[in-house]
């Protein structure tokens, strides 16, 4: 039996950096959570928590925030107010049921 020929993985086309991508498009949008973001710019979730790191470190060198509306459980409403990962948690403290709401990102002008 023959084995098909796979073809190459084609990369999407890019205008910027991953990061200037993110940038502009929580520039354009209200609140976008990590899932949103993974698939607007195509990368995989995971990479989007640490591209948001270097992201906010950029944004306050020109005078903006990088807001987080933080994660809160479905369940019992505990909000992860302290909470200084970006990555959604797994599990709640309080209830530990798994069904949390993603944290929302969005930028602000700092004051």
């Amino acid at each position: 039996m023959k084995k098909k020929a796979k073809e190459p993985v084609v990369p999407p086309e890019r205008t910027g950096t991953i990061r200037q991508e993110i940038i502009s498009l929580l520039e354009e949008n209200a609140a976008l959570s990590a899932k949103d973001i993974s698939a607007e710019v195509r990368i995989p979730e995971k990479e989007v928590y640490g591209h948001l790191e270097h992201v906010q470190k950029s944004l306050i060198k020109a005078g903006h925030h990088l807001h987080v509306k933080p994660a809160e459980c479905l369940k019992c409403g505990f909000i992860f107010a302290k909470r200084e990962k970006l990555k959604t948690p797994g599990r709640c403290p309080v209830c530990h049921e798994e069904h949390i709401q993603e944290s929302l990102f969005s930028i602000t002008t700092s004051t």
